[in-house]
């Protein structure tokens, strides 16, 4: 039996210190957590440093992380020294013990807990209090680089006199240096009163005095530093009248002083800066007279006139003497006001004449040869072909073209021709199987040019390629075709180690290839490895035997995030396009300078600016601000990005602009000088589109120079809405080959439209010189209708084009089956005193869901054409000789798509067997892809594209005997495409 007793029944369990085993686990642990910690850390830096020094621009990463750091230790040990100062006098100053009250009795308690820790507590504080400033400021490390390195403008605003450099790059440091001021007297008043109270120096219940003589004259130097910067701030006021933004019936971003600040706001500024300073004086007094009484007198009277003369005084005279004649009284501040908004946006020198929007020619006919002289319209929308582009050139899976293709030119048979041009870029979401090698090591970049005429289409409906195919070939000429870098390009890749890279793929399999560039940042050193792989959270990087000598890593590989990040200066345009230039295929993208702080220029916010109907269904298409809210822009950054190598260029395009100089000196060496721009590449470069999307908001009001006109809103317009999608957003601009009436000759131009506010009818038309290098580039043209016609406007002509019942019952035609039209760019153009409208129709039909041009709607002087081809319906709109209406039967299905083979409904023998032998091919070359057998299917697309040659052929033939073949594309015995590999 158990003893039950009360004796031990067992050995007794001690607790106590772990084992010197367990304790050193637990340092080794905690050891490790903090190398861990300091070492994550430490990695972002050193990428950041890798990276900049492999594309040569460490200066950008130094000078950046200097001024960060010096700004956070000069300005976070202002404020720690300013606030343990106070504190340390505080308690210095502090009064003997003396009798206990019982507020002093409970204060003791805390006194004595404290006690033995009050140099470890006044340290904590100080160092909380210059960490957060410190970290603060150097958030304002382009305040200061501005500052430092201001240039002046060579323009002075009309009020104080002084040059404009003075409000967009010293009142902003100003204004943070009195920020500052303000945040360490209130900390400094707040700890210094805390401690006072603590040590007995405040007393709120006790009875006697309620605050000691030294408590007094510390709070109250402490009250009149705080006033002094009152006084300053009013006196800063003054000058940022200038710049404030405030509500105006004529727009709701205007800035600059009006009527009532110029009689009433500055003068009460100067009034109570005089008042501050006086306040200010009357508490530094309280170190002699040790009386709170004349500075809270003095402080009651700034307030009351911060109340009455800043205030109701303004209100006073905005109601009984602006607006009983606002127009007279504020007409002189919107003429400074119109006058600074067209210079800070670049629009003052542009020219507005007058357009009767009607055709001053009675017989249309004449006008007919006139069209190609005055345009070279584009039927083929790069908005709308990319599906046509994808599925026509893919050619594998793992390419994909960008949503909106872009817009250029290049030189055919001696002519510039407006060419849509895209890049066969990676699309890992087609690679077969996806896995860590296959997505960063073998799978890294994409391939070749892809270009078409932009004013013509083949008689399918296709695009008339002039680069095409794998390899891509064609009018361009040589040139390095792989594409590492580009828009679709957002994952990073290892290239040049031991694992080979898909380069493309043939008739005879697949390509190697080895990356020879030295783009990227070598990853044959361990430390590097180890600082990429905690970077990108991907541990494989550390170990893999895929990465060796000759690794490297590429990535921030879209052209706007390489030129965002070495010049974070700049505002990045939306829209970066590709171009072929001397052998290399190169990325230009626009950027821009601006302020908020040029005195008298309205504001714009540049997100909603920029936005149209293709920003709002491709976000890759936004501008990237460093600033939202602007009232100045420049152009004035042309960028390179190296589709191959990575190589970043920045050249000086506006070589007057005051803010671009200012960073030139900031980041020496980083801008190349404008003369360093070769002729190839001077050919490619264009008016960009998001200052252009500014320039005509800002034109909606600012086109009139009459303050009265601007006052009454009369003359106020609008971007209208996009007629052919359903995004409400406004209509893009659109890049054209055009003259306006006062050229000779055509230039590559940029367009929009203008409408009155809240109507749909035309009310301007809007170009710019596009065609970087000549004379006029960047020349603003406005052609501006008279009020009494009622041209239409895009609006209403898409309307025009719906209701007619023609048109209507085509439409719906196409519609037919599974198809969907699509409405490209509603192109205007003007015309011998008209509008001449011209939009290309797509239909999307059958199997592989990809546009083809089907018809073109034109439209002129009230008559309106729909047509299967541009020729066809330009002679019908001006009746030129030998129109004729088209053979019955022609489009009786016009909603047959071409998207795959077609049932062969052909009367020709010939063309029906060549259909049939086309469809077989096809069906024989995806089985032979099933397969993986690639001589099977070459052999099929040979026999695909000799079938389709030779329906062509017998279909032409048809054409020719007069049996009403549909040859433009809208008939229904069309050849079918060439299939792509990939469908």
């Amino acid at each position: 039996m158990p003893d039950r007793g009360g004796g031990p029944t067992g050995p007794r369990i001690r607790v106590g210190r772990p084992s010197r085993r367990v304790r050193t686990l637990l340092m080794t642990l905690g050891v490790l957590a903090v190398l861990g910690m300091v070492f994550t850390m430490f990695a972002g830096f050193w990428t950041d440093w890798l990276w900049y020094r492999s594309v040569n621009y460490s200066s950008v990463f130094t000078t950046t992380l200097w001024t960060k750091i010096g700004l956070f230790f000069v300005f976070g040990l202002l404020m720690a020294v300013a606030v343990g100062f106070n504190i340390w006098l505080a308690h210095r100053l502090r009064p003997p013990l003396s009798a206990m009250s019982m507020e002093q009795q409970n204060l003791d308690r805390y006194r004595m807990g404290i006690a033995p820790y009050k140099k470890w507590l006044l340290l904590g504080i100080t160092a909380l209090v210059g960490l957060i400033a410190g970290a603060s400021a150097s958030s304002q490390w382009r305040t200061w680089l501005m500052w430092v390195n201001g240039v002046p403008f060579g323009q002075k605003d009309p009020q104080f006199k002084l040059d404009v450099s003075f409000y967009a790059f010293d009142l902003p440091w100003y204004r943070f240096l009195l920020g500052f001021g303000f945040a360490a007297a209130i900390l400094s008043l707040i700890a210094a009163a805390l401690t006072h109270y603590l040590y007995g120096g405040l007393r709120i219940t006790s009875p006697g005095a309620r605050a000691t003589a030294a408590a007094t004259g510390h709070l109250s130097v402490l009250l009149g530093i705080f006033v002094a910067l009152k006084a300053v701030a009013y006196w800063l006021d003054r000058y940022g009248l200038a710049v404030k933004s405030s509500d105006f019936k004529a727009t709701d971003s205007w800035t600059g002083l009006r009527y009532v600040d110029a009689n009433a706001y500055l003068p009460a500024k100067t009034i109570l800066f005089c008042i501050a300073v006086i306040c200010a004086l009357l508490f530094f007094a309280t170190l002699w007279r040790r009386t709170w009484q004349l500075p809270v007198i003095g402080f009651g009277l700034m307030v009351l006139s911060a109340i009455l003369i800043g205030g109701l005084y303004p209100a006073i005279v905005q109601k009984f003497q602006v607006q009983p004649n606002e127009q007279a009284k504020e007409a002189p501040y919107v003429e400074k006001n119109l006058k600074a908004t067209r210079e800070a946006y670049g629009i003052d020198d542009s020219k507005v004449s007058d357009y009767p929007g009607t055709s001053q020619t009675e017989d249309k006919t004449q006008l007919r040869d006139d069209v190609g002289n005055t345009a070279s319209i584009r039927i083929m929308d790069p908005n709308i072909v990319s599906p046509t582009f994808q599925q026509l050139q893919q050619i594998r899976n793992y390419y994909a073209f960008p949503t909106n293709l872009d817009v250029d030119r290049y030189t055919k048979d001696g002519k510039d021709q407006d060419t849509v041009i895209g890049l066969r870029e990676l699309n890992l979401n087609g690679i077969p199987k996806r896995n860590w090698i296959n997505d960063h090591f073998r799978y890294t970049h994409g391939y070749g040019v892809v270009a078409a005429e932009g004013t013509s289409a083949d008689a399918g409906g296709r695009p008339e390629f002039t680069e095409s195919d794998l390899p891509s070939k064609g009018d361009l000429g040589t040139y390095e075709q792989r594409v590492y870098y580009g828009e679709r390009t957002t994952t990073y890749s290892i290239v040049g180690g031991p694992q080979k890279e898909i380069d493309y793929s043939d008739d005879s399999g697949e390509k190697t290839y080895s990356y020879k560039a030295d783009s990227g940042v070598n990853l044959a050193n361990p430390l590097n490895r180890a600082a990429y792989a905690v970077a990108f959270s991907e541990p494989q990087i550390l170990y893999s035997g895929a990465i060796g000598e000759g690794s490297r890593i590429l990535y921030n590989r879209t052209p706007k995030e390489r030129v965002e990040a070495i010049a974070p200066w700049l505002t990045i345009d939306g829209d970066a396009y590709p171009a072929v230039v001397n052998g290399k295929i190169q990325w230009i993208v626009d950027a821009y300078t601006t302020t908020n702080g040029y005195p008298y220029s309205s504001r714009t916010t540049l997100g909603d600016t920029t936005a149209d109907s293709l920003t709002a269904t491709n976000d890759q298409r936004a501008v990237v601000a460093q600033q939202n809210q602007v009232n100045y822009i420049r152009n004035s950054v042309k960028a390179t990005v190296d589709a191959y190598t990575g190589e970043v260029k920045l050249y000086q395009w506006d070589t007057q602009d005051p803010v671009l100089k200012t960073w030139m000196k900031a980041f020496p060496g980083t801008v190349e000088s404008k003369s360093e721009i070769s002729d190839e590449l001077m050919a490619h470069l264009r008016y960009p589109q998001d200052l252009f999307k500014v320039q005509r908001e800002l034109l909606t009001r600012y086109h009139v120079k009459d303050a009265t006109t601007f006052l009454s809103g009369s003359e106020v317009w609008q971007v209208p809405d996009d007629p052919t999608n359903k995004t409400g957003d406004a209509v893009p601009p659109y890049y054209l080959s055009m003259k306006m009436p006062d050229q000779r000759e055509q230039v590559f131009s940029l367009t929009t439209t203008f409408t009155p506010n809240g109507r749909d009818n035309l009310s301007a038309f809007m170009a710019v010189n596009a065609e970087a290098g000549t004379d006029d580039y960047g020349k603003i043209r406005v052609l501006k209708l008279p009020t009494s016609t009622t041209a239409a406007g895009p609006k209403q002509v898409q309307s025009q084009f719906n209701s007619e019942q023609d048109i209507a019952e085509s439409i719906r035609l196409l519609r037919g089956g599974d198809s969907e039209v699509e409405y490209g760019n509603l192109l205007a153009v003007p015309l011998d005193g008209g509008l001449l409208y011209v939009e290309p129709v797509y239909v999307r039909g059958g199997g592989l869901k990809y546009p083809l041009l089907r018809k073109v709607l034109v439209t002129y002087g009230g008559q309106t054409a729909f047509e299967d081809t541009l020729e066809q319906a330009l002679d019908k709109v001006f009746g030129a000789k030998g129109t004729t209406e088209p053979p019955p039967g022609q489009d009786e299905d016009p909603g047959e798509d071409e998207g795959t083979t077609p049932p062969p409904t052909s009367d020709n023998p010939t063309v029906r067997e060549a259909l049939n032998d086309a469809q077989e091919a096809f069906e024989a070359g995806q089985e032979a892809l099933k397969k993986n057998d690639w001589e099977a299917y070459g052999q099929a697309q040979k026999d695909l594209e000799d079938a389709l040659r030779r329906a062509e052929e017998a279909q032409a033939a048809e054409s020719r005997g007069g049996s009403g073949g549909g040859e433009t594309g809208g008939g229904e015995n069309s050849p079918s495409p060439k299939p792509s590999p990939s469908s």
